[in-house]
């Protein structure tokens, strides 16, 4: 194989890339373990007797798939053994992703690996039963019914209303105001009575260990929180969309980042989500 084949075949993996980084990401929630879902498959690519695939893209969404619920079967064991709250790996980014949210992602865990990847082929990318089922090796009869039991699961996790994007940040920075200054009047304008908070610490720095639920419980902690926040400090690093949804990336005083994000119904935040385990966040330095 001559150097100028494989080069092509390198710059043609490289175009195609991003498209595959969304499926293994969102298969996994992990950035570093699609990372090497990725490496894998280029590897695959570059001994494949490329000449013979009529279709490079199929190929290496095929290819990354399958690596991909190879991989979920290790990490259920992974998840059943996580000290507190699992949440996946944060990506942010300046704009949107109303596809796929942190509250979908967290309701695809609950899905098998086959569902998963069946909801997400078809419904999240857009493909035919027949190249889901050629894909996952099952019939396209059973693609549609893996496919239906997703979304009957995942039902409630999609957003009803879209908070608009000016309208999300503003809510995000406000709120970082408010929680960081102990201003607890305005904090407590911005949330609905049902408001939960779910921090992923991973055993590696302080996190609650259980979602803490209803507006009392949540206002007592961040009342506790602007305490210690005051004396210790915390910094905004950035504002934007964490897995979709509005939030912000801190430094915090022990020199680890820390990302939030808000999920926001009818102009309250019902949910917040924070990652603090600094294995997930590695990739935001």
């Amino acid at each position: 194989m001559t150097d100028a084949s494989q080069e092509d075949a390198g710059t043609g993996f490289a175009a195609l890339r991003p498209a595959l980084m969304r499926v293994a990401y969102r298969m996994l929630g992990s950035v570093a373990d699609a990372e090497d879902i990725l490496q894998e498959a280029f590897i695959r690519w570059m001994k494949v007797d490329r000449g013979k695939v009529l279709e490079p893209e199929a190929f290496l969404r095929r290819t990354v798939t399958r690596l991909c619920l190879d991989q979920l079967k290790s990490a259920r064991h992974q998840r059943e053994t996580y000290v507190g709250p699992w949440l996946p790996e944060p990506v942010v980014e300046e704009e949107e992703d109303e596809d796929v949210t942190l509250p979908l992602m967290l309701a695809l865990e609950r899905l098998s690996p086959l569902e998963r990847a069946a909801f997400l082929l078809h419904d999240v990318f857009g493909l035919e039963f027949e190249e889901v089922a050629t894909t996952i090796q099952r019939d396209a009869a059973a693609c549609r019914q893996l496919a239906a039991r997703a979304r009957t699961h995942v039902r409630e996790a999609r957003p009803r209303y879209q908070v608009s994007r000016h309208r999300g940040l503003e809510l995000a920075k406000a709120f970082f105001t408010a929680s960081r200054s102990g201003d607890m009047q305005a904090l407590g304008a911005m949330l609905a009575d049902d408001i939960s908070v779910h921090a992923d610490g991973g055993g590696k720095r302080s996190a609650a260990a259980e979602p803490i639920l209803g507006l009392e419980a949540v206002m007592k902690f961040h009342e506790s929180l602007a305490v210690k926040l005051r004396e210790s400090g915390s910094t905004l690093v950035r504002a934007g969309f964490v897995n979709g949804l509005p939030g912000f990336i801190t430094l915090e005083a022990d020199g680890e980042l820390q990302t939030t994000a808000l999920d926001i119904e009818d102009g309250r935040i019902t949910a917040i989500y924070v990652v603090r385990n600094p294995d997930k966040l590695r990739h935001l330095h």
